[in-house]
């Protein structure tokens, strides 16, 4: 009995597992029937793959033909199998030699005439193909650059199914990667556009440094805006295993440039305030795909307009905050997808937002309503609050503020000093630390926790907030290059989460 094989991936969250197809060609008249829980556009690659090996010259068999993809249970998405199922056919026929099949990975999806379209996903199935031990992978060539930032497996790109075909009867050699493409930064705001603000630039400082999540308040045009753009232009650069991690999202994402592939700086996502709760932390129909929370990963989430922001939104990035991750659960099983970013908040004092707060005419329930529609679990999340004033024209006219790269060069010392002091325990910010690690491991002496002990005491704080106090401590604390935290730094890190209700 003619029996073919062929392997694919399947891709869940930012996880592939190996797909093994089996092609059957048996008796009976001309069929094509795919089994192992195909979803709909998996169904409709049966006349797609059909349709390209005869545009391509060759035979499609006559006869019953079975495909099955294996492991059955776990439910296959998506265009990408397109490849792999025209080879197993072909491979059932004795068309095409399986001498090279054993370890070699196909993706890709078949137009009618037998062109390899691009698909979402590429770099995650290849990281799981490597690890998998499978030595080639053959991509369409559109994303030869992006399987290409994966080393140690052996990365082809196809035109074609007709090249693939050319290839495993050894007749022609395919486009191969070389490597990491050459990198080019993207361009961002500077921190000197941004004139006066001195506190609020600091708060930015400071946020950066630790990781920590940030809450700007003030009237229109202030700059609460241009201040959260720039942000990103004073973090760290990505290093390779980050740059790989994002990267990998934003492919699943489909949000992948073809020229440059590698995310190696912080991302930026900004979703509009009218956002749906499945497009902020990742959801929809069939496979679930990244949200905004997702995106960002090791970068900046800005929402803009928080406060007009639906209450079930912000509400569900209550879980991504604390533990960095997103899990979407579906009828088969869980997409878990890593979610942890830095948030900033900007919004505007009351629903007039005037220009000067002696011009408000909202009554003072409705100025408490506007920002009430932040809960307090969600707000006591926030490390950092921060009040920004108007300018006078002294203070625009004022001389040149530090550029991006001076401050850059700080809050990467900082975050240097904080990566060795967590070392063992493998975080990489003074936020990612949890509250019960920081008081046992490194505990401060009584006369810098006074003055967190009397807050808790008066109840302007909780406990959690007396954690997260400690924990921007530290970092002002790694700004000024010492070693242990002072009252100095502990009453700073209290005025910042007094700011905002000023």
């Amino acid at each position: 009995m003619p029996l073919g094989r062929a392997c694919s991936i399947a891709v869940r969250g930012i996880d592939g597992q190996v797909v093994e197809i089996e092609a059957d060609i048996g008796q009976g008249l001309p069929s094509v029937h795919l089994v192992g829980l195909p979803d709909t556009s998996l169904q409709e690659s049966r006349d797609r793959v059909r349709a390209a090996v005869a545009n391509t010259g060759e035979k499609w068999p006559d006869g019953r033909v079975i495909l099955a993809l294996s492991p059955a249970t776990l439910p296959k998405v998506g265009s990408t199998y397109d490849l792999a199922l025209a080879v197993a056919v072909l491979d059932a026929a004795d068309i095409v030699p399986s001498a090279k099949l054993a370890g070699t990975v196909l993706l890709g999806e078949l137009a009618l005439d037998g062109r390899l379209r691009r698909v979402r996903g590429v770099l995650p199935a290849v990281l799981a193909a490597r690890q998998a031990g499978r030595k080639t992978v053959i991509v369409p060539e559109e994303a030869l650059c992006e399987a290409g930032l994966v080393a140690g497996i052996r990365v082809l790109g196809a035109p074609t199914l007709r090249a693939t075909l050319d290839w495993l009867r050894g007749e022609r050699e395919l486009a191969e990667s070389r490597g990491l493409p050459a990198h080019q930064a993207s361009p961002v705001g500077d921190l000197r556009d941004v004139a006066g603000q001195h506190e609020a630039r600091w708060a930015l400082e400071v946020a950066a440094a630790g990781g920590h999540h940030l809450l700007l308040t003030g009237s229109p045009g202030i700059g609460k805006t241009m201040l959260a753009q720039r942000l990103p232009g004073v973090l760290p650069s990505l290093s390779e295993n980050e740059a790989l991690e994002v990267t990998a999202i934003h492919s699943v994402a489909g949000t992948l440039s073809e020229e440059q592939p590698l995310i190696t700086t912080p991302p930026f996502v900004a979703p509009h305030h009218s956002t749906s709760v499945s497009a902020m932390v990742g959801g929809g129909s069939g496979s679930a795909r990244p949200g905004a929370v997702s995106r960002a990963h090791r970068g900046v989430l800005f929402l803009d307009e928080c406060a007009e922001i639906g209450a079930k939104v912000l509400e569900a990035m209550r879980t991504p905050l604390e533990e960095g991750e997103v899990r979407i659960a579906r009828r088969d099983g869980v997409a878990r997808f890593p979610a942890r970013f830095q948030l900033i908040l900007a919004a505007n004092p009351c629903p007039c937002a005037p220009a000067r707060d002696v011009d408000c005419i909202c009554a003072p329930l409705a100025r408490r309503r506007y920002l009430g529609k932040l809960s307090g679990p969600l707000i006591d999340r926030i490390d950092i609050w921060m009040q920004m004033h108007p300018m006078s024209s002294a203070g625009l006219a004022a001389a040149e503020a530090e550029d991006s790269a001076t401050v850059r060069t700080r809050v990467t010392t900082a975050r240097s000093a904080a990566a060795a002091r967590w070392r063992e325990f493998g975080w990489l910010t003074n936020s990612e630390v949890p509250g019960h690690v920081l008081r046992r491991q490194l505990p401060l002496p009584a006369e810098s926790t006074a003055p967190v002990e009397a807050a808790l005491r008066l109840g302007r704080i909780s406990a959690r907030g007396a954690d997260r106090a400690l924990r921007v401590a530290w970092t002002v604390c790694d700004l000024r290059g010492g070693d242990v935290p002072t009252a100095h730094d502990v009453m700073q890190a209290l005025n910042f989460r007094q700011r905002g209700t000023q």
